[in-house]
């Protein structure tokens, strides 16, 4: 029989499903074990219902186990993605949900599933967060040294990266350089950016990075000048959450300030819009969503994880059906001619596509009432944020229940491009708002220190495993060739 080898894919509607390969030898190598065979832990016992639910998985996904089935009828053996595992060869285990790490327990270990809820626990939920077990020997809930050891043999609970500099803007924006440790981008670093949000209550807001780079090639974007470098891994993801949350903490306090506000204090939200496009690595976004929401998790509600998207529309499709994590749909343009130039996976989704999506998904009216989707907009000088330009916005949404976020341009090295004046960003406000959109106009923050949006990455260092050259720089439309001019 065929074996069906692990490879990147959407997400195709469903919860992450393991691979079912039928031959042993198309299990994935773990790096670092001799001679490069496949990890293979104790054999996984699943029920016949499970099995059943299992084969009728239609492939594999990126950000998930792979299941083998031998000829023979033998129990089923799990096995990973290489970039799932340290450079010691040991897996690491943010990379699981908490039903994958409850089923590895008892694969590997042979421990009971109760032991995978204890784990995520102490991943999670019980704070510093701990990536090493030693300390909680002998302690109450805390593990013996015999599993201690057991453990740290095969697993590992670290998050495949390490904090290598945190530069700190005049209003308090922390942004963190990440360097990678693990996966084929290892040595390279990807930012994350703590946010303070302005209320009674200080609180935080973690912005993440799904890829080192981003193959999108939006022109305004820092980032995309870089091209797509690398894929993070649901743990490379998670562990950019759990370093700001140690970052967020005050010197020497050893338990978040107000304990009855539970694990996610102060951190409160999180949103997917850093470097990289999340739903062109949906496999290990999801994963990360649900380790991030679950409740015993690191227990962010749903509505405070928001992921964004260009707009790549089958992915987008396929999340909004299987997560109640919020969306973002990044615009920017209100005609093809525009978008085809500032984003231009308009050229494969235009937008009357994209927007009947959205229309399906969040209609204004009907069932789904409640629902909404973020509809992000950079204003650009003399490019796209003309009054003509805020009623065709109108006109696209009238029938989706959205909020738009208006975002000014922040500036980086080598742009062509100039944010919006104030006259004519009030002037655009006030179109939507007279239209009846519900629309915000969202403050710049971190720009001193290049932590604001648009300005994550770097065009220094190695290229990976690239040929060297960088993202195109388009041409523009006629009409604005004057504009753009002006400003070089």
């Amino acid at each position: 029989m065929l074996g069906l080898a692990v490879g990147p894919c959407g997400l195709h509607g469903r919860q992450p499903a393991p691979c079912l390969v039928t031959d042993p030898s198309a299990h994935r190598a773990a790096p670092g074990r001799a001679g490069g065979g496949a990890h293979r832990p104790r054999a996984l016992h699943l029920s016949e219902k499970q099995k059943t639910r299992a084969s009728r998985a239609h492939g594999p996904e990126e950000g998930s186990p792979c299941m083998t089935f031998a000829a023979s009828s033998n129990p089923p053996e799990v096995a990973y993605p290489a970039s799932w595992y340290d450079g010691e060869g040991r897996l690491m285990l943010k990379n699981l949900t908490l039903e994958q790490l409850s089923d590895w327990v008892v694969a590997a270990l042979g421990e009971p599933r109760s032991r995978g809820m204890q784990l995520w626990r102490a991943l999670y939920h019980s704070w510093p967060l701990l990536e090493d077990l030693r300390p909680t020997i002998g302690t109450p809930n805390g593990f013996s040294a015999a599993f201690v050891d057991r453990l740290t043999r095969v697993a590992s609970l670290g998050g495949g990266m390490e904090v290598a500099g945190v530069s700190t803007a005049p209003d308090g924006t922390q942004k963190l350089a990440c360097r990678l440790t693990t996966g084929p981008a290892a040595g390279m670093e990807v930012e994350c950016v703590l946010i303070p949000m302005p209320g009674s209550k200080p609180r935080m807001t973690v912005c993440i990075s799904s890829q080192v780079g981003c193959a999108q090639n939006c022109q305004f974007c820092f980032t995309g000048r870089m091209g797509l470098l690398g894929q993070l891994s649901p743990a490379q993801i998670v562990q950019q959450v759990v370093l700001a949350k140690r970052q967020a903490r005050p010197s020497g306090v050893a338990k978040p300030p107000d304990p009855s506000s539970g694990p996610e204090a102060p951190v409160t939200n999180v949103v997917f819009m850093g470097m990289g496009e999340p739903l062109h690595n949906a496999g290990s976004v999801a994963v990360a969503v649900e380790v991030l929401t679950h409740p015993q998790g690191l227990g962010f509600p749903a509505s405070r994880v928001c992921v964004s998207t260009v707009g790549l529309v089958p992915e987008m499709r396929a999340f909004a059906a299987r997560s109640r994590a919020a969306l973002a749909v990044s615009l920017h343009a209100t005609t093809d001619e525009v978008r085809n130039w500032l984003v231009p996976i308009n050229r494969r989704h235009p937008l009357r596509e994209l927007v009947a999506a959205l229309e399906e998904l969040f209609p204004a009216e009907g069932q789904r009432a409640g629902r909404h989707v973020l509809v992000q907009y950079v204003l650009l000088r003399g490019v796209n944020d003309g009054e003509a330009d805020a009623h065709r916005l109108a006109d696209l949404l009238a029938r989706v229940r959205c909020k738009v976020n208006l975002i000014g341009f922040n500036p980086h090295p080598g742009t062509r491009f100039a944010p919006s004046g104030e006259q004519a960003t009030q002037a655009f406000l006030a179109v939507l708002r007279q239209r009846g959109c519900v629309v915000m106009l969202r403050a710049s923050r971190g720009g001193e220190e290049m932590a604001a949006c648009g300005q994550l990455g770097g065009l220094a260092g190695g290229r990976g495993a690239g040929d060297g050259a960088l993202p195109r720089i388009l041409p523009p439309p006629r009409r604005f060739e004057e504009v753009l001019a002006a400003r070089s």
